[in-house]
């Protein structure tokens, strides 16, 4: 079964960083990355640029509606994601507790919707 990870934080926590705070979190996450790899359950990620760089659009209610920024005014963003294939949620457990994001953001975890159509 196919699960997603998203990984959200509160970028304020990140307006500290220096380049190389930057390339330590990425040498983790690279470590997480090829951990997964290596367990063969790797399937794509991606960090995302801030929330405030977004472009929202809805056509709900027949109008169409873009708007810059993030849709929801929220401390935490969406700030990337993992997609990986695993046998059930407890092995999606175990691996998100593994994830760097963990530690100072939350990991959200969902199954795919098309494992079950």
């Amino acid at each position: 079964m196919r699960y997603t990870f998203l990984l959200y934080s509160n970028p304020a926590d990140f307006a500290h960083m220096t380049p190389e705070d930057w390339a330590e979190s990425k040498e983790v996450f690279g470590k997480y990355i090829a951990a997964l790899q290596e367990a063969g359950v790797f399937i794509d990620t991606d960090w995302l640029h801030p929330a405030d760089t977004a472009t929202t659009i809805t056509l709900a209610g027949g109008e169409k509606r873009v708007q810059d920024g993030p849709f929801a005014e929220t401390k935490e963003t969406l700030g990337g994601f993992f997609a990986i294939e695993l046998e059930n949620l407890d092995e999606a457990l175990a691996w998100a507790e593994k994830c760097p994001a963990v530690h100072y953001g939350k990991v959200e975890i969902r199954a795919s919707a098309m494992d079950s159509v």
